[in-house]
């Protein structure tokens, strides 16, 4: 067995290991069940991808890609390795027992930026400047999306989307009931419709799990302190004890204060803002996809109507992004059948059929525009046009202990609302953790 330099996140993925491993068996496709094709004659090889892609939307974005790759390979068969559970918490507890015990997927599912870092120094991943070099992939993706997934020169992931976390999801007819007049722009404009909407009856904000709940946070933190301020918060000596994050930490404890009770996933949360029953949540834009797409792969709503979008409070001008990418696993069992499946991802025929569906744009700056329209297009523009700020939850500017870190400090604070345990938590996170 290859020796690894392991992080101290292995522990506290141990932790959550006996819940994961009966959702391992089911995953989020028809055929989790299967055992792989052993070689021999002319059976299809398995090419297992991992991936936590199993909720509408996201699944339906996997399953069109899945079709293109088996048009493309008929001598493989796709194995959806899926593990549900939004943001994937679970599916990389399983990941780093998988690739800890030496039997790795063929691909695995792992945001760009420094969520990779573990990965990476742990000696897990292949690079794959091959694949860049022959498919022209620098010159088909953004130079900063680039820059962001290499280390040292090196590229080990291939980006199929970029996705936007700072974007508010309300419900029309619930804030005319309440007489809020469109979409708050300011911290201070967005509690004062929170409580407009509680005095009419409804819950004010929807959340999910306790990740949801980070998610929140950095969309009030860029929204409190500005882009540049935000970044600066991820960089060696930064300030996490400043008066001003102070003052962001008390808005989002007042923001939580307006909060209904949490929902299993973000999928409920969404989907009560949908159904008329909360004024707003705070998601990533894969909830277009869940509200927007037929009842047999979402909720079928339809948009300006049932529910609307706008940038989170404050956030206006700054693309919080992340970026989902697969990577290729040292010691794979099918390799050539991962590189293939890296093929599709990375191809514009793949990232067309997959991002409509999963609420995402693509990575690619040559895919088909014609295909993003209604929130997709507002997304495109604003991509190209916007500063940008790196996700805290989706992998971009914490990697992966530091995130643990932040979001147990936000488990904490979710049942003792103290802001100055809070702050220091994540001062204490950051210390331990920058780079």
């Amino acid at each position: 067995m290859r020796r690894r330099m392991r992080s101290r996140w292995t522990a506290a993925a141990a932790v959550v290991m006996a819940g994961v491993l009966s959702l391992s068996a089911c995953g989020g496709g028809g055929d989790q069940a299967a055992q792989p094709t052993q070689g021999g004659g002319d059976a299809k090889k398995q090419v297992e991808v991992f991936s936590w892609w199993t909720g509408p939307g996201e699944a339906d974005g996997l399953q069109a890609m899945r079709k293109i790759f088996e048009e493309r390979n008929p001598s493989y068969t796709f194995f959806d390795a899926a593990v549900a559970g939004g943001s994937g918490d679970k599916a990389k507890a399983l990941l780093q027992s998988k690739l800890q015990a030496d039997t790795p997927p063929d691909t695995f599912q792992g945001h760009a930026g420094a969520e990779l870092q573990g990965y990476i120094k742990a000696g897990d991943l292949e690079e794959l400047n091959f694949l860049y070099d022959e498919l022209k992939l620098k010159d088909a993706f953004p130079a900063q999306l680039v820059d962001q997934i290499s280390v040292q020169g090196k590229i080990y992931s291939v980006p199929v989307n970029i996705h936007r976390s700072n974007v508010l999801w309300f419900n029309p007819a619930v804030l005319k009931e309440a007489g809020v007049a469109g979409a708050p722009k300011t911290l201070e404009e967005f509690v004062a419709a929170l409580e407009k909407v509680k005095a009419k009856g409804k819950v004010p904000l929807s959340i999910g799990s306790e990740w949801t709940v980070t998610h929140l946070m950095e969309s009030v933190l860029l929204g409190s302190l500005g882009t540049d301020a935000y970044n600066a918060l991820f960089k060696p000596g930064a300030d996490w004890n400043s008066p001003q994050v102070t003052k962001a930490l008390e808005q989002f404890k007042t923001i939580m204060s307006y909060a209904g009770d949490p929902q299993d996933d973000w999928q409920p949360a969404a989907k009560q803002v949908a159904d008329g029953e909360a004024a707003f949540n705070v998601m990533g834009d894969w909830a277009y996809g869940y509200f927007h797409n037929p009842p047999e792969g979402g909720l079928g709503k339809k948009s300006k109507t049932d529910f609307d979008w706008a940038p989170a409070p404050g956030t206006e001008g700054t693309y919080l992004w992340l970026s989902d990418s697969f990577t290729l696993p040292k010691g794979a069992k099918n390799r050539d059948g991962a590189v293939a499946w890296l093929k599709v991802a990375a191809s514009k025929e793949g990232q067309d059929a997959f991002n409509p569906k999963k609420g995402s744009i693509p990575a690619r700056k040559d895919a088909d525009q014609s295909l993003y329209t209604d929130y997709l297009a507002d997304a495109l523009k604003d991509w190209s046009s916007n500063k940008l700020a790196g996700s805290v939850q989706h992998g971009v500017a914490v990697n992966q202990p530091w995130l643990a870190s932040i979001n147990e400090a936000v488990g904490l604070f979710i049942g003792t609302k103290d802001v100055a345990a809070l702050q220091k938590a994540l001062a204490d996170a950051a210390q331990a953790n920058a780079q």
